[in-house]
C-alpha cells in the first residue's frame, strides 16, 4: 500500500514547531493535524522558509496573531489527501501554498486591482480555517493557523484556493524538485 493512502481519512500525527505565546521561542511537539474537510487539503511540506511576517508574529509585533499556533506561510509539499468537493487537486500533486487565496466570489475577487479576498481574510487573521475551525491539536489544545497555512508543522491543512499546482516533468528527479 502506498503510504499516502494509508493515512487517507485518519488523523496524521507529526512534528511542528508551535509557538505557545508571543516573545517565547518555537518549541518542536508531536502534534495531530487532523482530516481534510470540504473543499480542504492534507498537504506533506517537503520546504519552507521563514520570513520577517513570521518572527513579527512570534516576537508579538501582530497584534492579530492568535496564539498557540503553528507559523510560516512560504514553503512547498505534495497534496497526502483532498476533502470532499476537491476537484483541482489529488494525492501526490506537487503543490506551493498561497497566503493571499481568492474565493472568486466576493466584490474583492471580482475587482481586478485587489487579491485581499474578503471571504478568507475575515478567518484567516484569527487563525481559523474557512469553517471557523482548526485542524491542529497539541497537548490537547487547539492550535490555529498562521495565515491559513502553517508550513512550520511536517503536514499541514489549507483551503483548496490557498494552492497552486506545480508540473514538474517526469524527467525531473525527485531529490532536484
Amino acid at each position: 500500500m502506498d503510504p499516502i493512502d494509508a493515512t487517507q481519512g485518519l488523523p496524521i500525527y507529526c512534528r511542528a514547531a508551535v509557538a505557545w505565546e508571543p516573545s517565547e521561542p518555537l518549541s518542536i511537539e508531536t502534534v495531530e493535524v487532523g482530516v481534510p474537510r470540504q473543499g480542504e487539503v492534507r498537504v506533506k511540506i517537503l520546504h519552507t522558509g521563514v520570513c520577517h511576517a513570521d518572527s513579527n508574529a512570534l516576537e508579538g509585533l501582530d497584534p492579530d496573531r492568535v496564539f498557540p499556533c503553528i507559523l510560516g506561510h512560504e514553503g512547498a509539499g505534495i497534496v497526502e489527501s483532498v476533502g470532499p468537493k476537491v476537484t483541482g487537486f489529488k494525492n501526490g500533486d506537487h503543490v506551493i501554498p498561497l497566503s493571499t487565496p481568492q474565493c472568486k466570489e466576493c466584490r474583492y475577487c471580482k475587482n481586478p486591482r485587489t487579491n485581499l479576498c474578503s471571504k478568507f481574510r475575515t478567518t484567516q487573521e484569527r487563525g481559523l480555517m474557512p469553517d471557523g475551525t482548526t485542524r491542529f491539536m497539541c497537548q490537547g489544545h487547539r492550535l490555529y493557523h498562521f495565515m491559513g497555512i502553517s508550513t512550520f508543522s511536517e503536514y499541514t491543512v489549507v483551503s483548496e484556493n490557498s494552492l497552486c499546482k506545480v508540473d514538474i516533468p517526469e524527467e525531473v528527479p525527485e531529490s532536484e524538485v
